[in-house]
């Protein structure tokens, strides 16, 4: 079984969407802070939150993953994004997520 470093590096988001939910403040000013939880098997790192960077976030970050070769094709060898808005007074909301 090989061993190694899966480096991944976010760039950016177009035309995230506002889920509706929540406080106020999101229809007030239009804006989302958008972070993304990167998920590998049992690892998971988190992107810095993109304040007020609403729909088109830049995120220009580096996330280091331990892989091993799989033995076979399934699910658990999938790399996981799911793009959050982060909130401070409230459970964050979920965006969307992509493999």
């Amino acid at each position: 079984m090989a061993i190694g470093t899966m480096e991944v590096k976010l760039v950016g988001a177009k035309g995230l969407k506002r889920t509706g939910y929540g406080c106020m403040c999101v229809f007030l000013t239009g804006k989302i802070d958008p972070y993304v939880l990167l998920q590998y098997r049992n690892q998971e790192c988190k992107s810095t939150p993109a304040k007020g960077k609403g729909n088109s976030p830049v995120w220009d970050e580096k996330f280091e993953f331990r892989v091993d070769s799989p033995l076979a094709d399934d699910d658990q060898h999938k790399l996981v994004l799911k793009i959050m808005d982060h909130n401070t007074f409230r459970a964050h909301d979920y965006l969307g997520e992509a493999t």
